[in-house]
């Protein structure tokens, strides 16, 4: 993910150690201050993250902020409907020129000296300069964007990885949820006193799911693993599969799956960091609601609220369910070794209306229980490996494959700095 050589960091390979096969990590990572630097030069600024969604900004000149690691990022709309990722820096003296997380603009003007920049970045005035200076060489800064179906990835990486098989995989799959003709129903904004690393551990495994997460597993099949799968369940499991696949063929919309419900995410082996698909819900759902009724008007395409969910990731800040009528996106920003910020936003589709369409008491419960649920195992998780005593422990390779996937993936990502 990252242009880093095997020069750089080179005191970790001293005081890391190397993770054991089929366990977790050590106590050091989740408390080594130069790990959390390598990590965010490495992974952060060298993937792509989940900035937002297209209808935070759906005019031109319409803009948010992204702020991660002391770089804020403007993510503005372009005059030819395109979106750039513009580093919030006057190339003056470095005043930050957004000052407002979000809102519109026609030029960008900083504030300190009124140097004034297009909305593409390009330098256009700067008062009481002296000739010889070259505009074309002072615009700011560009980091990397992409728009895909409703959703927006930058990267600040100099040459980032190619997102092509990643938008191939994923456009598909979101393009019948209409999330590119949606409106945010609710933004809400998270700080978790837990190391990033351990908010991706909690959500790659379903082991907590049967005990902590009691209206999420009546609404979804994948914390059932092999030896809890009882009969009932699992007939059930087989009976609304082969039915959802079939309908779903006849109205174009893909399914992907394992035996255990879900597509295999991360691969290291093939450097995969992204997944997108769609299954079933249990009988009786057909959202994610707290009661399996729809709780907003249908989004995008579909016709018929029986489409399950659809399911996206991807490494290293984001994951995203969708139900016929609703979206929910989570985004994780690391802030500090033991503090991760966390974003999520609901979507409905654009043309409904709160109060008439749609209520926030029965659209936001589910999500919302669940993911603080999540946040209080992170924040416990926290605590224990907080302690001298923690060392790692096995891990469970029937329900915890998908973990040991995510620290692989981890692993291989780190391996410049590490090893």
């Amino acid at each position: 993910m990252s242009n880093l050589t095997s020069t750089d960091f080179s005191a970790l390979k001293k005081i890391i150690p190397p993770r054991r096969p089929g366990y977790g990590l050590q106590r050091p990572y989740y408390h080594e201050e130069s790990l959390y630097r390598a990590e965010m030069e490495v992974i952060w600024r060298g993937g792509w993250l989940f900035a937002g969604h297209s209808c935070q900004i759906p005019n031109v000149g319409d803009y948010f902020l992204y702020e991660i690691d002391g770089d804020s990022v403007i993510i503005v709309r372009q005059d030819d409907g395109s979106v750039r990722a513009i580093y919030n820096v006057c190339r003056h003296r470095g005043s930050v020129i957004c000052e407002a997380a979000e809102g519109h603009v026609k030029r960008f003007i900083c504030p300190y000296h009124q140097w004034t920049y297009d909305r593409d970045g390009r330098l256009l005035l700067w008062r009481g300069m002296q000739e010889g200076l070259d505009k074309s060489e002072l615009g700011l800064h560009q980091a990397h964007a992409r728009e895909v179906e409703g959703m927006i990835f930058i990267s600040l990486a100099k040459e980032p990885m190619d997102f092509e098989a990643a938008y191939e995989t994923i456009a598909p799959v979101v393009r019948p949820q209409g999330l590119a003709r949606a409106k945010v129903a609710k933004i809400m904004d998270f700080d978790i006193h837990a190391n990033w690393k351990l908010v991706w551990e909690n959500n790659r495994e379903c082991y907590h799911c049967n005990v902590n997460h009691p209206q999420y597993i009546k609404a979804n099949f994948d914390h059932y693993n092999s030896d809890d799968l009882i009969d009932r369940v699992a007939e059930q499991l087989a009976t609304v599969t082969a039915r959802s696949e079939a309908k779903w063929a006849a109205q174009g919309l893909a399914v992907t799956r394992t035996e255990a419900g879900l597509t295999e995410f991360p691969d290291p082996e093939h450097n995969v960091w992204y997944s997108a698909n769609r299954t079933p819900l249990t009988d009786g759902f057909v959202s994610e609601s707290l009661d399996g009724k729809q709780v907003a008007p249908l989004m995008g395409d579909y016709t018929d609220p029986d489409v399950g969910t659809v399911r996206v990731r991807m490494l290293p800040n984001f994951w995203h369910h969708s139900s016929c009528d609703h979206g929910v996106s989570v985004r994780l920003t690391p802030n500090g070794l033991y503090h991760t910020d966390v974003r999520m936003i609901w979507l409905v589709d654009e043309k409904a209306e709160e109060g008439q369409d749609y209520n926030l008491e029965k659209l936001l419960p589910f999500w919302l229980m669940t993911a603080e649920q999540d946040w209080e195992i992170c924040v416990n998780q926290q605590r224990g490996v907080n302690s001298h005593a923690y060392t790692a422990g096995p891990l469970s390779t029937i329900k915890e494959y998908n973990l040991d996937r995510f620290l692989r993936w981890y692993e291989q990502q780190m391996a410049p700095a590490l090893r």
